[in-house]
């Protein structure tokens, strides 16, 4: 087997409740600005969660041509939108590559609800005869990767992870592992979503998953760790990161954010829903993803939590960090920007890992915000008290999704 090769990160790009850019993401994650508000996608009167982290004034057509728009749903153009501004940002130009042997591998947990909203509605309404002949491509999740590659020229590796919250992390290591094996030169890969529909709103009503008891509050809800968490906020938008070799972008002189170092993956395999009670799952992920990387404990500067602000969760991801890295548990910054951004299911993963770029590129780790009550099972460094600035060396990125999926990255400043 030939040498594995090293794998860097040369562009970002995402779409969220802060804007377009994952420099505006940047800017306002790091000053501990919250971008949830009350819902304006929908009358959200009869549900007992009434806020999000909502995308406004975002205009597909920007990014796509109005005829493509109407062939493929909301969730497809967040990626594509995404994918463009990663691609300005690297300032790629794909004339100087190979096109098959660049990829594009976008996760995402729930697909195209607003087309099976609306066309669901056309079906009783109307009869079988007025469903659109774009249905079914339209919803399906892989047609995220693939009209970014149809818009793009990519034709390279191209697939969708679809493991629920933890699909743009999936979608991220996997790109990682197929540029170390040498099967592409460069893969855009993340996750996108836009499942802020009644429909799937309400779902998630129905399972208590979401926060109530901030409605009248939209920027307090999301307190991810804090004693009064209540559930998570849905959030929607599209985070893309350019991923190539090392030795592709030292050619083109790209700017290099930092190093892809690891990705593990596993299963809790004990609840369709809730994570298991151990934390055993997501330690074995984080043990394997150290092992990988080559690195202790003690190496590691910030963790960015998959911290949704429900109450499990946030307990048991507390007790995995605590279980992988015992006393060094103590000295690691931890913090969920979820609490900002909130939660934007299969996309997090994408939009997390931008932000961990940023981290170590700025050598600023972002804070918590709304952790003004101490749970004593909760009881990490969160950075509660606004940004840090620091040397990051080593930053963790970790994700858990419905059916008990567990997944981290791994990534190291590029010296």
């Amino acid at each position: 087997m030939s040498e594995l090769r090293r794998v860097v990160i040369t562009g970002l790009g995402s779409v969220t409740s802060f804007g377009a850019g994952a420099s505006v993401l940047w800017d306002n994650v790091a000053a501990g600005k919250s971008g949830i508000a009350r819902i304006a996608a929908f009358d959200p009167t009869p549900f007992p969660c009434q806020v999000s982290a909502e995308v406004k004034d975002f205009s597909p057509e920007d990014y796509m041509d109005v005829r493509d728009v109407k062939r493929s749903d909301r969730f497809a153009h967040l990626a594509v939108a995404a994918t463009r501004l990663a691609i300005q940002d690297a300032a790629f130009d794909l004339r100087q590559f190979d096109p098959f042997r660049v990829g594009a591998i976008v996760g995402s947990g729930i697909g195209g609800i607003d087309t099976i909203q609306k066309q669901t509605a056309r079906f009783f309404d109307l009869g079988p005869l007025k469903v659109s002949p774009f249905m079914i491509p339209s919803l399906i999740c892989n047609m995220a990767s693939g009209v970014v590659a149809i818009q793009c020229g990519f034709k390279g590796p191209n697939f969708s992870t679809v493991t629920a919250c933890s699909s743009g992390s999936h979608a991220i290591g996997e790109a990682y592992h197929l540029l170390q094996l040498g099967k592409a030169d460069a893969i855009f890969a993340g996750g996108s979503e836009a499942a802020l529909r009644s429909l799937s709103f309400a779902g998630f009503c129905m399972m208590k998953a979401m926060s109530t008891h901030f409605n009248d509050e939209p920027t307090r809800a999301s307190r991810p760790f804090d004693a009064q968490r209540d559930g998570f906020v849905m959030g929607e938008g599209a985070g893309i990161v350019l991923l190539e070799t090392l030795e592709s972008a030292l050619a083109r002189k790209a700017k290099i954010y930092c190093e892809v170092a690891g990705y593990a993956a596993s299963c809790d395999a004990y609840h369709i829903t809730s994570p298991d009670a151990e934390g055993s799952g997501l330690a074995n992920c984080l043990e394997n993803l150290l092992r990988e990387g080559g690195l202790a404990a003690a190496d590691v500067d910030y963790v960015n939590a998959h911290g949704t602000s429900t109450e499990m969760n946030d307990k048991i991801e507390t007790l995995a960090i605590k279980r992988v890295f015992g006393a060094d548990s103590r000295k690691i910054r931890v913090s969920s920007t979820k609490s900002m951004t909130g939660h934007l299911l299969g996309a997090a993963g994408g939009i997390e890992a931008i932000i961990c770029a940023k981290a170590i590129e700025t050598g600023t780790i972002p804070p918590t915000i709304n952790y003004e009550n101490p749970d004593p099972e909760c009881d990490l460094d969160y950075v509660s008290n606004g940004a840090i600035r620091r040397d990051i060396r080593v930053a963790i990125s970790e994700n858990l999704g419905f059916g008990g999926h567990n997944v981290a990255l791994l990534f190291k400043k590029h010296t």
